[in-house]
């Protein structure tokens, strides 16, 4: 009995060494993102990193993001990354050790994220990293001045900006914690009630407002060389700076309410979202701070900001206009001005010491360009703040990454919003508008290309049965909503299609929102054209394979709860990927099954839809939850009519007339016959039963 106590506590005090130890395959990891490294120590008990030392020298630290990060990406799990972090905050390299996102697994394949995150390697934490959201002429390599632009992955928006925010989120913690030079100044914040009146000049001269200038002779000597050198005619008229700059912090009440007026100051915060910060800049002389190119709601080219050595975002705001503008008594003349969100992941404390950056670079030709930054200190009159009890944490204060997102579609946000939209007036008002069959074909037609084209190809708003599981991997592992605003388009279409299903049924998305059945439906389409056979599946075995979809959907909700890996294997079932993400551009097994499946619905109509889809039998689960019956049945419909049944093409109509509303798409061509005086039978007989009373009558009258 001793011995097996003896042996017990023996594991309790081995066991934590066991898992601190660092795998072999981990130190090889390590030892490639530090090359010279002779030593690497497990990882630390108290901060989770990993030292490593070339002889007695500390290069730096690895960390896993796991460990620091729990943002999760597209799939709804986190990504996993060992980063490299040397003792002056720049990044020696990043190494993916496993992720979920399905564009990458199973779409455009590893490559593209590893050269992604590839671009960090020589980069520092002193650079503010942007990564571009859209086809740039950048180079993904590019910097003015301390930003970078890094390239994104097309088809990958999302994941590649959540690889950003784990990146410079988990680094930032490690510089703060363990590299000298980056730790947080006691956090302070404007005082809400400290305001009274004041002029242009009296702001100034209290030190409310920063101000900096640097003229001809100075910047001459930075240079190396004289103004008259360039051909772009910069030299400021004589008595006049270089450039002047002012600098200013809005959120205080002393310094916005009296820069922007009470009324504009007000409308301003309310704009903001919690805990945003601004600094307004302004400037005048022959080099303002942005250029002429500069591009309104993106971040500047000429000025930067740093706090604690740490890069500041700053992103114009693009508010000033005739409404909202700069207003103090005896403010002069600027040739730039602009209101700047600043913060990002590093967060901005406004009574500490700061440092903007100007980045001024002059061409003397086409190949040739000098260059040269100029520090400017940034320190307010510490008046204007108190002290905050609590630093906030970084990842609490920054923005949301889905806000970025929201902001920047927000035009597709605002089409698809106005399509929805269209669509539910048109389908809350389909029995009268059915009356008219040319406008519903022609309606149904146009939508299916906006669907396809817009909602689809473009908008990539493709819903899939991995949203689906994913929704229950979530609330499983703890719901964040954050997970499912990170694509606006899928959300919308998410929150709009489970409303309707409780409307209309699972027939309004899968028959109007659903790209690759807009695609089905041309194919089909094209089918009838080219005059190919259709098939009609006899009856009994078509109620047999619309039961295929359940046990699919089942065995894929299943998988991910015991490997998501496999799940997001499995779910290749859906063409989705292959035709409307990827264009068909991917290997040829997978452009085989899905142009298979769309060869065979020339035949066979909406074959997939009918049979296959994972996602149309979970619409359809919910469907049945519906409140209400929209298409209406008359007495003649089954017995003996079958006019609908025949021409209904999914085979949603059972030869008594019933609608089965989980196999419906809500093509409305029952509803068009229904309405139409020369189609339906009831409608026709109805018709030869009022002509012949109006033929009696008129007998008896004469």
């Amino acid at each position: 009995m001793a011995g097996r106590i003896v042996l017990l506590l023996a594991c309790l005090f081995v066991m934590p060494q066991v898992q601190a130890e660092l795998s072999d395959s981990k130190r090889a990891l390590i030892q490639e993102l530090f090359p010279s490294a002779t030593v690497i120590e497990d990882k630390l008990p108290d901060f989770p990193v990993y030292p490593v030392y070339q002889l007695q020298e500390l290069l730096g630290y690895a960390y896993e993001t796991i460990d620091h990060s729990r943002l999760q990406g597209f799939a709804g799990k986190p990504i996993s990354m060992l980063i490299g972090l040397d003792t002056k905050g720049r990044f020696t390299g990043i190494k993916v050790l496993n992720h979920h996102e399905p564009v990458f697994l199973h779409g455009l394949g590893e490559e593209p994220l590893f050269e992604f995150v590839d671009q960090y390697e020589g980069h520092s934490l002193q650079e503010q990293i942007i990564v571009s959201t859209s086809n740039s002429s950048r180079s993904g390599r590019t910097s003015d001045g301390n930003v970078v632009h890094f390239d994104g992955v097309s088809k990958a928006t999302v994941s590649v900006l959540i690889i950003n925010d784990t990146v410079l989120s988990s680094a930032l913690k490690v510089a703060r914690q363990k590299l000298e030079g980056f730790a947080q100044s006691a956090p302070t914040r404007a005082k809400p009630d400290f305001y009274q009146p004041m002029s242009w000049q009296q702001l100034v001269d209290r030190g409310y407002i920063g101000h900096w200038q640097i003229g001809s002779e100075s910047i001459e000597a930075e240079l190396g060389r004289p103004l008259s050198d360039y051909p772009m005619n910069i030299e400021p008229a004589e008595g006049e700076p270089f450039t002047e700059l002012f600098f200013a912090y809005i959120n205080s009440p002393m310094v916005g309410r009296n820069l922007l007026g009470d009324d504009g100051y007000q409308r301003l915060m309310e704009r903001l979202d919690d805990g945003a910060q601004v600094l307004a800049v302004m400037s005048r002389g022959a080099f303002p701070h942005v250029s002429r190119e500069f591009v309104p709601g993106s971040s500047p080219d000429r000025v930067g900001l740093s706090q604690n050595n740490l890069a500041v975002e700053m992103r114009d705001l693009n508010l000033l206009d005739q409404n909202l503008e700069f207003r103090a008594a005896g403010m002069p003349s600027f040739e730039a001005g602009n209101l700047f969100r600043v913060g990002g992941n590093a967060g901005f404390n406004p009574g500490a010491e700061a440092n903007l950056k100007l980045n001024v670079e002059l061409a003397r030709n086409h190949l040739m360009v000098d260059r040269t930054s100029l520090d400017i200190p940034v320190r307010f009159n510490e008046e204007l703040f108190e002290a905050v009890e609590v630093a906030p944490n970084p990842e609490d204060t920054r923005q949301p990454v889905w806000i970025g997102l929201w902001k920047e579609r927000w035009w597709q946000i605002s089409l698809l919003v106005i399509g929805l939209t269209v669509l539910t007036v048109f389908f809350a008002r389909q029995k009268a508008l059915s009356r008219n069959p040319k406008l519903v074909h022609r309606f149904r037609w146009g939508f299916l290309f906006f669907t396809l084209f817009f909602i689809g190809f473009y908008a990539q708003g493709q819903l899939s049965v991995v949203n689906i599981y994913t929704l229950f991997l979530a609330i499983w592992d703890g719901f964040s909503l954050n997970v499912f605003l990170l694509d606006p388009i899928i959300f919308i279409l998410w929150v709009y299609t489970f409303i309707t299903l409780f409307i209309w049924g699972r027939g309004l998305f899968c028959g109007w929102l659903c790209p690759f059945g807009a695609l089905q439906e041309m194919a089909a389409w094209l089918g009838e054209k080219l005059k190919f056979r259709q098939i009609k599946v006899p009856e009994h075995w078509h109620r047999r394979l619309i039961l295929l979809k359940y046990p699919i959907l089942l065995a894929l909700v299943g998988t991910a709860f015991y490997s998501l890996t496999v799940a997001e294997k499995m779910a290749e079932v859906e063409p989705f990927k292959t035709s409307i993400t990827l264009f068909f551009v991917r290997s040829w097994p997978f452009v085989l099954y899905a142009v298979g499946l769309l060869v065979i619905g020339m035949f066979i109509h909406k074959f997939y839809c009918r049979y296959l889809c994972p996602l149309g039998a979970g619409l359809a689960a919910l469907g049945r939850l519906r409140l209400f019956s929209w298409l209406d049945r008359v007495e003649l419909c089954g017995n003996p009519c079958q006019h609908c049944k025949n021409e209904c093409g999914i085979n949603a109509i059972r030869k008594d007339g019933r609608i089965d509303y989980d196999e419906c798409i809500q093509c409305l061509e029952c509803v068009v016959i229904l309405e139409d005086d020369t189609r339906c039978v009831d409608k026709r007989l109805e018709t030869k039963k009022r002509s012949r009373q109006a033929n009696i009558l008129a007998t008896d009258a004469g």
